[in-house]
């Protein structure tokens, strides 16, 4: 059986009849949400790291500018023995490996004796304002997120030097 377009127009015409005579009105109550985000490796677009980091690295941002006020998602790809000196950051710092070998420390100066291995699936969670450093081993991919601005400050300014 085929409906014509003529009986399209009744029903409508007949549920708005109905709608109006109840006193009701028929609103559009589906929520608005924000866009999604979504990535997968190989969709991942990477490029070199920002200045404030030392040269080697590259990043990737899956989600928000790390530069405006909102949230972050970043992927950073550090070469084998990639250091990150003593720095910290005004908002807290979370941090997921997904390869590699990530080492972390707590403290304003560099101590080997004093990084912590986190292999893949490894979290560390950073409190803002509170000195930490890093060093890869191996080819390490680590993904960050948190609030924005993404802002990095070092111990020692003349230790992060380009």
């Amino acid at each position: 059986m085929r409906t014509t377009p003529l009986a399209y127009i009744a029903a409508i015409l007949a549920l708005a009849a109905c709608s109006k005579a109840s006193g009701t009105t028929v609103q559009d109550t589906t929520p608005t949400a924000p866009s999604a985000s979504k990535a997968n490796q190989q969709g991942i677009t990477w490029g070199p790291a920002p200045a404030f980091l030392p040269p080697g690295a590259q990043i990737a941002v899956l989600e928000g500018d790390p530069t405006a006020a909102g949230t972050f998602t970043i992927r950073l790809k550090l070469p084998n023995g990639y250091k990150i000196p003593p720095h910290t950051h005004p908002t807290v710092e979370n941090v997921t490996v997904l390869s590699g070998t990530f080492r972390a420390g707590m403290g304003t100066t560099f101590d080997d004796s004093k990084l912590t291995d986190l292999g893949r699936d490894g979290f560390v969670s950073v409190p803002a304002e509170h000195a930490h450093y890093a060093m890869a081993r191996g080819e390490t991919v680590v993904q960050v997120h948190g609030l924005s601005p993404f802002v990095l400050t070092y111990v020692n300014p003349a230790a992060a030097a380009r």
